[in-house]
């Protein structure tokens, strides 16, 4: 019916859209001439640089900016989940973090070293930290909605983001920032101010030879931690000692973001040379950030109350350092344009902990740990031949290419305290962050090789038709074809229709195949329980039935309508469909005395009380609709930008693998997926997000508003025995509110808010928030922070 209404419109109305408004030309989701996003067979968001550094974006993060601005991509927040608090993931069309590949430039983006097995949107993933990018380092952003196997490879599942780094020729630019957060937080009858956050950038370019550039800068973020916990009731299952009892009705606990100091170099630059292009960029960072876990209270096995004797609360700490270069050089060979480039990516994370002990060693104990290390390595090597073929009376656009792969992971050992056994019969390793032992490192690799052919024709003036193939062959579980087919009719010079059906795959993360972690988590009745993550390769995993995993397999189909009926406004709708066979999930975690007695029977398995490792156990469906609006007009004086997004998507298991026979003759109840893990993948994220916005410009004033809204959340919990408490969070929404002056020809001074009605969501029942200390979940894309203040100032020169 849109579409109908949309041609009827412009029947009656048909103008040329002037240059001023015409939308920008996008390079994603395809290695043939580009074009614009109303034209492109497949949807693709475009995110300037101005949008991005105008969402007041908390701490500075290029997710969080994206988030803000995309209806389909939700970046949540952590707290209490170990490695999650520091390395935070986001998610495309409801899907896995993993399940989007992130481009730099065109080019593929390493992922964290880290598997996130606490968190809940995302558990036993390891995504890209969009947040080691310098926002100030980007040009622009286009996030592809629709699989792109066939054009990238591996990963590109949900879509594609791709981060386009700032190319200005010339110019030097400075921004610094300053925000806090004031808020009135209901749970204690409070209001606070926390989480102060100050960012610097900084970069200047320079032109090179004639039409190269180089434009390199720096980015520095310190933001301090913030904390909406509530008053303690003391877990019932904490002995009733005079010591631990004075503590109620305190906030021993920690619920909120962690504290960041990040710095991070860039650059970007391109140079003509003997009749082709030498280009190169890259970024370089490195980030101290701190977390929070679960307070220890005196007299308990966990604690020694001649270190703490009012009780302790672990501080988690991360330090990432991650790099990523690219070289490449372009140019004219024969017939056909060619593109050869090499990219290095790394990430380093040391997890540990401060404020802590290892209770069995006694007092000789250390109070800080450092608890394990992950490192991953990628080299890519790409050859892209693109040329234009003839084909009777048309002509065909045609890309080929090659591409080679290495990957290494790495995990290695904490320190001997963080995991040592003592001689005092107490709670062994480091409290909040067990160090791995020597049993637990791993070093592992992989080759890819893979080659791709594109061809682009247009029968008619008004039909599009892409096509795409890709071989790939991994030595590690073989070889794997990928196919595409999208196409766009012009019904008129405004309207077109578009569509496109792919199959995708994604391969195991080297990470999940051998990353292991110790962790505390909930066992029988809430109390915790020490977990181990093992490797499906681990003896103790195969005798519960573990297999070694497959790649995910995904199926994608898509259409739509896109219309620029008048001029300055352009409309798109999308459906689409996702079904993702063998999709790679965590197990549930498996607890109970005979789970106990038989994993601590075995080698490896001493003080373990619960196990979880990875499966290929489910096949998902992901059905849901996508629209976006822009309209651009005169307005007093001015130009007003109003903006308006939605996006549903709506994920159902419809398959799940037999839980292995001996799992069940430990327990008949335990299930390969439990509950939890189905919540994950179903209710666990919001089903819709949608977006209003309006922006006024003037010569020398800007005004922005923007209205987000988030659909309900569900969260589930497996406390053992069939105590598995429910509760849905419903919907929320965020006003935000930005006003800019250009106090001089170069320099603008601006403050905005975010979340003006100071909004949080619904509190958490007494069954779900921890004895009161964690008042809220955090599942809600709205956040647990409320209000943030903020201005701004940039000079250029």
């Amino acid at each position: 019916m849109l579409s109908l209404a949309l041609v009827a419109l412009v029947e009656l109305q048909q103008p040329q859209v002037p240059d001023a408004v015409l939308p920008e030309v996008v390079v994603t989701g395809t290695r043939l001439p580009s074009r614009t996003a109303t034209e492109s067979p497949v949807p693709i968001d475009v995110l300037s640089r101005q949008d991005l550094i105008s969402t007041g974006a908390v701490g500075g993060e290029l997710g969080q900016a994206i988030s803000v601005l995309a209806p389909s991509f939700n970046f949540p927040r952590q707290s209490n989940s170990g490695t999650s608090d520091h390395i935070r993931a986001g998610q495309l069309r409801g899907l896995s973090p993993d399940q989007t590949l992130v481009l730099v430039n065109g080019r593929r983006r390493h992922p964290s070293a880290i598997v996130n097995t606490e968190t809940k949107i995302g558990r036993g993933t390891a995504a890209v930290d969009l947040n080691t990018i310098p926002l100030g380092a980007v040009g622009r952003v286009e996030v592809l909605r629709d699989g792109a196997g066939a054009v990238y490879g591996s990963d590109a599942i949900a879509g594609v983001i791709n981060v386009i780094l700032d190319e200005r020729p010339s110019g030097f630019e400075i921004s610094t920032s300053y925000g806090f957060h004031r808020t009135d937080v209901g749970a204690i009858g409070q209001t606070l101010t926390d989480g102060e956050t100050f960012t610097l950038s900084a970069s200047g370019g320079m032109a090179l030879g004639d039409g190269g550039f180089l434009r390199a800068g720096v980015g520095y973020r310190d933001r301090k931690a913030t904390n909406r916990a509530g008053f303690d009731q003391i877990p019932f299952f904490i002995a009733a000692t005079p010591a631990n009892l004075a503590l109620a009705g305190q906030r021993n606990y920690a619920e909120g973001d962690p504290a960041v100091e990040a710095l991070g170099l860039w650059f970007n630059a391109a140079v003509p040379v003997a009749g082709g292009e030498l280009y190169g960029f890259g970024t370089a960072g490195h980030s101290d950030t701190e977390g929070a876990t679960f307070f220890r209270y005196p007299d308990g096995t966990d604690n020694l109350t001649a270190i703490y004797p009012q009780g302790f609360l672990p501080i988690t700490t991360g330090e990432d350092d991650d790099l990523a270069l690219t070289a490449g050089w372009r140019a004219p060979l024969g017939a056909w344009r060619s593109d050869i480039s090499l990219t290095y990516g790394r990430n380093e994370f040391t997890y540990g902990v401060r404020n802590s002990l290892n209770a069995s060693l006694g007092t000789a104990t250390p109070r800080a740990f450092r608890s394990g290390t992950y490192l991953f390595d990628q080299t890519s090597t790409n050859l892209d031949l693109t040329r234009t073929v003839p084909i009777g009376s048309i002509e065909a656009d045609v890309a080929t290419g090659l591409e080679y792969r290495h990957e290494t992971y790495e995990t290695r050992a904490g320190d001997l305290a963080s995991y040592a056994a003592g001689p005092l019969a107490l709670a062994i390793g480091a409290q909040g962050a067990p160090g791995l032992d020597p049993t637990d490192e791993r070093s592992v690799s992989r080759d890819v090789g893979g080659a791709y052919l594109e061809v682009g024709l247009r029968p008619t003036e008004r039909l599009l038709i892409e096509g795409a193939v890709r071989a790939e062959t991994y030595s590690d579980f073989g070889e794997t074809l990928t196919g595409k087919l999208a196409g766009s009719y012009a019904l008129s010079p405004t309207v077109h229709l578009r569509g496109a059906v792919s199959n995708s795959v994604r391969a195991p993360f080297l990470g999940q195949t051998a990353f292991t972690d110790r962790t505390v988590n909930f066992g029988v009745g809430g109390t915790l329980a020490s977990t181990r993550t093992l490797p499906v390769s681990d003896p103790i995993a195969r005798s519960l039935g573990a297999e070694d995993l497959r790649e995910e397999r995904a199926f994608n189909l898509s259409a739509g309508v896109t219309a620029a009926p008048v001029v300055g406004l352009t409309l798109s709708l999308d459906a689409f469909r996702i079904q993702v066979d063998d999709r790679i999930t965590l197990s549930d975690r498996f607890f109970g005395q005979t789970l106990e007695a038989f994993v601590q029977a075995q080698p490896g398995g001493t003080g373990l009380q619960s196990v979880r490792f990875f499966t290929n156990a489910v096949d998902t469906e992901t059905t849901g609709v996508d629209a976006v609006a822009s309209w651009r007009i005169p307005f007093s004086a001015g130009q007003l930008t109003l903006g308006a997004g939605y996006s549903y998507a709506e994920t159902e298991i419809t398959g799940r693998r037999a839980t292995p026979a001996a799992l069940l003759a430990l327990d008949p109840t335990f299930a390969l997926i439990g509950v939890e893990e189905i919540n994950t993948l179903e209710e666990a994220a919001p089903r819709w997000k949608a977006l209003l916005s309006a922006e006024w410009t003037a010569d020398r004033y800007r005004l922005l508003g923007r209205l987000n809204g988030y659909g309900s959340t569900v969260r589930v919990f497996n406390f053992g025995g069939g105590f598995e408490p429910r509760q849905e969070y419903g919907s929320e929404t965020s006003v935000d509110l930005e006003g800019a002056f250009d106090v001089t020809e170069n320099l603008t001074w601006a403050a905005g808010v975010t979340d003006l009605l100071d909004n949080y969501p619904d509190r958490s029942d007494p069954a779900i928030n921890y004895f009161g200390n964690l008042p809220w979940d955090v599942l809600s894309p709205v956040g647990i922070n409320g209000r943030f203040l903020y201005t701004r100032l940039t000079a250029r020169f």
